[in-house]
């Protein structure tokens, strides 16, 4: 486990005590759960804009081709 030494601002910090002291849970525990549930949130958003290039690609591919198909003359 690594020791981290941060500022809080102090109307987080006096929240975050207030809120300890009702949940009765370690500050430590407390602040490694939010980092953890915040990363989960950033990789989800990281993952996200990744889908939407991919599915902008792989519309405009699909365009292409149905613009191909549209183009061929099917004779009966």
């Amino acid at each position: 486990m690594k020791t981290v030494s941060l500022k809080i601002d102090d109307s987080i910090f006096e929240e975050t005590e207030k809120l300890l002291l009702r949940i009765k849970k370690p500050r430590n525990r407390y602040i490694n759960d939010a980092l953890e549930y915040y990363n989960r949130f950033q990789k989800r958003l990281i993952l996200e804009k990744k889908l939407k290039i991919e599915s902008e690609l792989v519309r405009a591919e699909s365009l292409k081709v149905l613009n191909d198909f549209e183009g061929i003359d099917y004779a009966d």
